[in-house]
């Protein structure tokens, strides 16, 4: 199974109250892809959002910085928010990373649970869901066709026009990113898609019949099971011991998500509904090393079987020095219990 982290490239929302610069944000995020690649981890994602807090408007620059520094981790968008984008720029903002890193970027694109991309590039949310389909099908017609014709209703047509720079890989990796709706399950699951499930809340295994859908629809679609590959997006915090990684982990998690509620509708986070979600059944994983492959390993069996697991940390308001020594222990101690 391949582990990773996912990021957001938020900053200035831990509890010590010491603010940092964008640009020292931006470097020590940079050092910790250059420490996940240095202990062994597979993927590092950095997501995609256009507001004050948050440095990963433009994430394929982030990836390409740390492509030179980095030898063998994958380096992909968590999610890039296909819907307010120009599918060839996105393609070959990634191409090109993928020249830059030899072989080793990828794709994760989405509709977008953040929808301030949405107004700031002049789409409306009205047409939310037939500005990603068709959006998608050009994405995947320019990764496929180094000429390409096309026609659309929220773009020019292109007629037989090429697109370059082409990636070493061929074909590029795109992922679906998904959250809970049936339809883009489905969706993933009819292209031939790899699945990248988010699940942030609430209970794994009520998930499974959507991961089932996904792979009834691939099947009857007439893809290879081999090819119905699902990953897992996850908050998640590694520590030596399952007590220190909530003392670290909740104080964060709690205010930051409690924010974010205001902004959504959710009640305040109780410690209570905490300790359900880091419990056996929970989204959460957070614990030690032992605790966190044993989490792991009841989400997988809960899916089905899961090729990839992605931890989001930096929404708990953990230090710098925290995140590297959790992402150590990933690499570690973690990965070699989970295979």
């Amino acid at each position: 199974m391949e582990i990773g982290i996912d990021s957001f490239a938020m900053y200035n929302n831990n509890l010590s109250g010491v603010e940092l610069s964008a640009t020292e944000a931006i470097d020590q995020l940079i050092e910790r892809i250059v420490q996940a690649d240095k202990s062994g981890l597979d993927v590092f994602g950095i997501g995609e959002h256009h507001k004050k807090g948050f440095l990963d408007s433009a994430t394929h620059m982030i990836l390409a910085a740390a492509a030179a520094k980095t030898e063998r981790i994958r380096l992909n968008s968590a999610v890039a928010v296909l819907s307010a984008a120009d599918p060839v720029r996105v393609f070959q903002n990634y191409a090109t990373l993928d020249l830059i890193s030899k072989g080793r970027a990828e794709i994760v694109v989405g509709r977008g649970s953040s929808i301030e991309a949405f107004p700031l590039f002049g789409f409306s949310l009205n047409e939310y869901d037939e500005l990603f389909k068709e959006k998608l099908g050009l994405l995947l017609n320019v990764r496929d066709n180094e000429f390409v014709t096309w026609k659309g209703k929220y773009r020019p047509a292109l007629h037989n026009l090429p697109v370059y720079p082409r990636p070493q890989q061929y074909p590029l990796p795109v992922w679906l990113g998904v959250g809970g709706t049936p339809e883009s399950f489905e969706r993933a699951g009819t292209l031939g898609l790899p699945l990248m499930v988010a699940i942030i809340g609430g209970e794994t295994h009520r998930f499974a019949p959507l991961v089932d859908l996904y792979r009834r629809a691939g099947k009857a679609a007439g893809h290879a099971p081999e090819k119905m590959i699902v990953g897992l997006h996850s908050l998640g915090y590694v520590a030596e011991t399952t007590e220190q990684a909530i003392e670290d982990f909740y104080p964060g998690y709690a205010a930051n998500f409690t924010k974010l509620g205001k902004e959504r509708g959710w009640p305040p986070v109780t410690r209570p509904q905490f300790d359900a979600q880091a419990g056996p059944l929970g989204a959460l994983i957070v614990g030690s090393p032992e605790d966190v492959a044993k989490k792991i390993r009841l989400h997988s069996e809960a899916l089905g079987g899961i090729s990839r697991v992605t931890f989001q940390m930096d929404s708990a308001g953990l230090s710098h020095d925290q995140l590297l020594r959790s992402i150590k222990l990933l690499g570690s101690r973690v990965k070699p219990l989970v295979g």
